[in-house]
This record gives C-alpha cells, sequence and structure tokens, in this order.
C-alpha cells in the first residue's frame, strides 16, 4: 500500500492540465465492443480504473494499441465471449465497477454477458436495477448465482421498448443506449441521464452509424441499426478534476490556471465555488483562479444560512461535494453540505476535524460547516483515504496545512487521478510518493 507524504503550507502557482474524463472513458471504451472496425480515442487518462477496463477488453480478445500518450486504436473484430467464465475475467471485473458497462455492449452484439459483482468505492450502496430493469425491457434475461455472486445474462435479438427509468443513472442510461442502438425497432428512454458524459457518448455512437435523438435532454429517442462503424473521438477535460484543482487553488491560497477549459462546459460548478467567495475567471482557453487570503461564503437572500446538495445533472455532481465542503472549512462564514445520493461519503469529515476544521456531522447525509477563514491553519496528520474523491479532498486538505501529513491508501486516489504527485510538484508542492 503506497503513501503520500505532504509538506503543507505552501502557495503554488502555475499552469496545470487536467487529464480526459475518468467517467466518459469507461463508457467510451465500452463501446468499442458494439463494432468489429477500428475505433480510436484520444485524451485517455491513464488511471488504474481505465486502465483496468482495457486489460479487460484485452483479456476478451479486444486489440488495444497505444498509439501516443493517452491515445489507443481498439478492435473488437476477434471477441471471444466465452473467456468470461475465466477465473482471471471474473477477478478483474469484480475489481472495478466499470465491468457493468460492458453488459449493454456485450448482449447487443453477442447475445450473452457476465458480470461479478462490481467493486468501486465504499460510499455507500449503489444500485443496479436501473442497469438490470433497462436491459431486461429490451429483452435480456438476468440470473444471479449466488454461489459465486455473479448475474448471466442472455438475449436473443433486443427489440426496442418505451422506459421510463426510475432513477437518472448515468452509468445505466449509458448500458442501456449502448444495447438499443442494436435493438430493432425503436426506443424511448424518458428520465435519462443527461451528463456530459452521456452527450459524449451519444455522439460517439451517432459517429458510428447509430441514429440517436434528442442529446443532452432526458428523452432519449433510439432508432436501432443493424451494424455500427470504427470513428475517431477526442474526450472532454475531466471536470471533476477540474473542479479539484480550483478547490485546491482557494485553499492553498494560490494562484493557478487550468488549460484547455471552459467555465461555460462546467454547469454549476463555477457557480457553487463562487458561492463560496472563490473568484474564477475565463482567459482565453483558459480558467484563472487568482490568490486570495480570505473568501467568504453568501447567505440566502433573505439572510439564512446557505446548503450545497448534489443532484443529477445540471445539478450539481455529488463527485465535487468532498471538495467543496474541504473549501467551506477555510472559508468565512458557514454552509450546509447535503450529500443526498450517497450515505457514507462523509464520514472522512473525522480526518478533517483532527486537522483543526470545525464540521458538525449532522447524520450520513448532511455536514455543517462553520469557516476558520484562514485564520487558523490546519496542522498535519496522518490519515487514509477512504475513496476517490475524499482521498483529494484530504490531499488538498494536506496541502493547505502546517506541518507534514501523511495519507494511506493513495491507490484510491490514482484510480482517478492520472501522475498527481508529479503534477502537483510541478506547482511547487512537496509532495513525496512513499
Amino acid at each position: 500500500m503506497g503513501s503520500f507524504r505532504i509538506k503543507g503550507g505552501k502557495k503554488l502557482s502555475g499552469t496545470i492540465n487536467p487529464q480526459g474524463a475518468k467517467n466518459e472513458a469507461l463508457q467510451i471504451i465500452s463501446a468499442v465492443l458494439l463494432t468489429d472496425e477500428d475505433v480510436s480515442v484520444s485524451n485517455i487518462p491513464d488511471i488504474r480504473d481505465v486502465n483496468k477496463l482495457i486489460d479487460l477488453l484485452k483479456g476478451l480478445g479486444v486489440k488495444a494499441v497505444k498509439t501516443a500518450d493517452n491515445q489507443y486504436v481498439f478492435n473488437a473484430s476477434k471477441v471471444d465471449v466465452e473467456k468470461v467464465h475465466t477465473s482471471a475475467y471474473y477477478n478483474k471485473a469484480a475489481s472495478i465497477r466499470g465491468s457493468v458497462m460492458l453488459l449493454g455492449p456485450m448482449i447487443a452484439r453477442f447475445g450473452r454477458g457476465f458480470l461479478p459483482q462490481p467493486g468501486g468505492d465504499k460510499i455507500g450502496r449503489r444500485r443496479l436495477d436501473t442497469h438490470f430493469t433497462g436491459l431486461e425491457k429490451l429483452g435480456a434475461e438476468f440470473n444471479y448465482d449466488e454461489t459465486e455472486k455473479c448475474y448471466h445474462i442472455k438475449a436473443g435479438k433486443l427489440k426496442g421498448t418505451s422506459m421510463l427509468l426510475e432513477e437518472a443513472s448515468v452509468t445505466g442510461t449509458a448500458n442501456i443506449l449502448m444495447a438499443a442502438v442494436l435493438a430493432e425497432g425503436e426506443t424511448t428512454i424518458f428520465n435519462a441521464a443527461c451528463e456530459p458524459y452521456l452527450v459524449q457518448l451519444s455522439k460517439m455512437l451517432n459517429n458510428m452509424g447509430a441514429n440517436i435523438k434528442g442529446i443532452g435532454s432526458n428523452l432519449l429517442k433510439v432508432k436501432g441499426v443493424d451494424k455500427l462503424h470504427g470513428t475517431n473521438h477526442v474526450m472532454l477535460a475531466d471536470m471533476i478534476e477540474v473542479g479539484s484543482f480550483i478547490g485546491l487553488a482557494a485553499m492553498t491560497q494560490s494562484e493557478i490556471t487550468i488549460a484547455n477549459v471552459k467555465l461555460n462546459d462546467l454547469g454549476l460548478i463555477p457557480v457553487v465555488f463562487r458561492r463560496l467567495g472563490v473568484k474564477l475567471e475565463q482567459k482565453g482557453n483558459d480558467i484563472f483562479i487568482p490568490g486570495q487570503d480570505h473568501y467568504s461564503i453568501e447567505n440566502y437572500i433573505d439572510g439564512s444560512i446557505m446548503s450545497i446538495a448534489d443532484a443529477p445533472w445540471p445539478g450539481f455532481t455529488p463527485d465535487l461535494i468532498s471538495i467543496v465542503l474541504v473549501v467551506a472549512t477555510q472559508a468565512k462564514g458557514s454552509v450546509l453540505i447535503h450529500q443526498k445520493m450517497f450515505e457514507s461519503r462523509l464520514f472522512f469529515v473525522d480526518k478533517l476535524i483532527d486537522m483543526g476544521a470545525r464540521i458538525i456531522l449532522c447524520d450520513p447525509h448532511r455536514a455543517t460547516v462553520i469557516g476558520l477563514n484562514h485564520e487558523f491553519p490546519f496542522r498535519g496528520i496522518k490519515m487514509s483515504s477512504p475513496d476517490i474523491r475524499a482521498g483529494v479532498a484530504l490531499l488538498i486538505a494536506a496541502l493547505s496545512a502546517t506541518g507534514t501529513s501523511v495519507i494511506d491508501n493513495i491507490e484510491q486516489i490514482d484510480r482517478g487521478y492520472q501522475n498527481i504527485d508529479m503534477r502537483l510538484r510541478k506547482l511547487g508542492a512537496d509532495i513525496v510518493r512513499v
């Protein structure tokens, strides 16, 4: 198990380039199974979860050739579906939650699939019901093996249908969409997720020959086609990483430029940080965060304490709740952080309290933060990363603290952030991988 040793309290400066979007990558790379032609994908983040998914596809016979940094050409013309029943596939698929994204493409093209109970962050219950119910409506049959803790899926020719999703699940919508593009007839998906990742996936599928209407809305209409073709696809910058860097600049009172990102592409992310008092501005193709000695949390118009809550897109992303909570700890004022979607994502606040934060954990979903206004710096401590986003929040806190901090279990951080220690050192951070 690796660790980061961080000497905090240093102001950072410089320009940082965000990686490609992790959540988009898991969908886009899964979609290469839908065709027997070459699919070229650029701006792929070099992170654990994505590399595990690529390795999983290679184990099925998908050819994955790295043609440049962060760029691959995939070819799934020689897939051996029987390999899903090997112990090697089982162990790899069980270690990554993204393996669930292979179901839609596999049953659409090959008529069957296999899924061990997938792994991922321990952030609370994360249902797969939306995936299964939607795929069942298209004609798939699911059988759960309690002994082996896995799902066996089979399907004949999928048939389009109309469905109303119980929840606007991003991965659930993507899985259903990837199956529907090869289904017979028309599929209507209402209450579909409409995150930028889904927009990207839909555009890629249309470029491959799919017929998807309503892209960017919560009502998708899909006319099935007989075959998809190869394409070239460039992934978006990871907006979660962009938000993390905004939080890093605020907490360390640093002047940082985030390259090649548009504020208009980030939805409510800039709005929420500005409500915390963090200044942001667009400079050409870059986002500039000036150094601020202090920043103040807004109140509501009636003077009451502001609350920040996550919601499906275009609401505020749950993946940045941990980051805004940390940023609020050193703001002037108070805020209620409400994490609605996962019941274990706030449990890392005990580490922040040990560092000196003033936080009241109301329940598994809500925390009240009383800001320190940068008058009482955090102190360095030894801690462990519980999940990707909390791990980076703790890393940001450690970089702002006086003294030395040690963060264990950094494999969690590596799952979502590419070479984060090397990139932070270029900004002047004192961080060492132990």
